[in-house]
């Protein structure tokens, strides 16, 4: 499955040049000296970007490095308007986001089902010799040319599209929670980076309600500079509402490994200590409430906590709890 997750290409883009204006007059038997009859040249075709929530990954990009729309035709006579270049339309997951690889610059961002954006314009059609005329000049022997095309090296990133995102070091339970909560069905396994790819899956809830959660790959320390997985995965979290710390109940220091998480997401991005964090303490089915009482002393302060066992699946009905109130801001 890792193989087919893509997310990130580039492609080389052109939109299409607009037809030239054309020279015409309306000359006929019965007409000798007609007028200009000029027709304007069509537009060049769009390059577009359309969002579809049947797509999750960019593979079906990865082959296709050149995408070119096509010119708009001249204008003829009679003041007959040039066919329009055909636009191409680039199909892309919720959550792309586009940008221009020369400047940076973020150019689209796709996150609505069939949202459609113009990332490079086609150029316009030329004018006839018809718009021209006028009481000094009855027969203009000129003519518009047509837009010239524009072309860019476009960059494609998916960032992930969920209510809550999982964030924990490599086996920290956040596959198996996933998979006891929805029918995701991730990878499991008792070693580090069993999840190669984000996962997704949506969560029910009580009265028809539901939400979404993504299990992103383990984060180490070091992350944001490349360790690891690296920042590869670091974007998803940027589009998750809220940000579930997964702590091993485990953990020599559990207060410790979350605030390494932490900082490795304010070196990647510091807007992310703006989202809202919520800690579940993970594998905790050996505890007893005296000790998670102790426990609890030593966690931080500055986030609501709870202790599960996915396994066990004990308090998974509460985080599913403390989660919507989160998500409703009733937390």
């Amino acid at each position: 499955m890792a193989e087919n997750f893509i997310d990130y290409v580039k492609i080389y883009i052109r939109s299409g040049a607009g037809g030239n204006g054309s020279v015409s007059f309306a000359r006929g038997k019965f007409r000798p000296n007609g007028g200009p009859d000029g027709g304007d040249g069509g537009r060049g075709g769009h390059i577009i970007l359309k969002g579809d929530r049947n797509y999750w990954t960019l593979l079906h990009l990865k082959f296709q490095r050149h995408i070119f729309a096509t010119n708009g035709e001249p204008g003829l006579g009679a003041r007959w308007t040039g066919t329009q270049g055909e636009d191409r339309t680039i199909i892309v997951p919720l959550g792309t986001v586009a940008k221009d690889e020369l400047t940076g610059e973020v150019m689209a961002e796709i996150t609505e089902h069939e949202q459609e954006i113009i990332i490079l314009k086609g150029g316009k059609g030329g004018l006839g010799n018809n718009n021209f005329k006028s009481a000094t000049n009855q027969a203009p022997m000129y003519a518009q040319e047509g837009g010239v095309a524009k072309e860019k090296t476009l960059i494609l990133e998916l960032k992930v599209l969920a209510d809550v995102g999982l964030v924990g070091f490599p086996n920290a339970g956040k596959s198996t929670l996933l998979s006891v909560v929805s029918a995701a069905k991730p990878e499991i396994a008792d070693y580090p980076f069993t999840t190669l790819v984000p996962n997704l899956g949506v969560v029910s809830y009580r009265d028809d309600q539901s939400f979404v959660m993504a299990d992103i790959p383990g984060i180490i320390e070091g992350a944001a500079e490349g360790r690891g997985l690296g920042i590869r995965f670091l974007r998803h979290i940027e589009r998750n509402s809220i940000l579930l710390f997964m702590v091993s109940a485990e953990s020599k220091d559990i207060n410790n490994d979350y605030q390494i998480l932490l900082g490795e997401l304010e070196k990647y991005n510091p807007e992310l200590l703006d989202k809202k964090r919520l800690l579940a303490v993970t594998k905790s089915d050996l505890l007893d409430e005296e000790l998670e009482n102790l426990m609890s002393k030593e966690l931080p302060k500055d986030i609501p906590h709870i202790f599960i066992s996915s396994v066990a699946e004990k308090g998974i009905l509460q985080l599913k709890d403390m989660i919507m109130k989160s998500i409703k801001n009733e937390l």
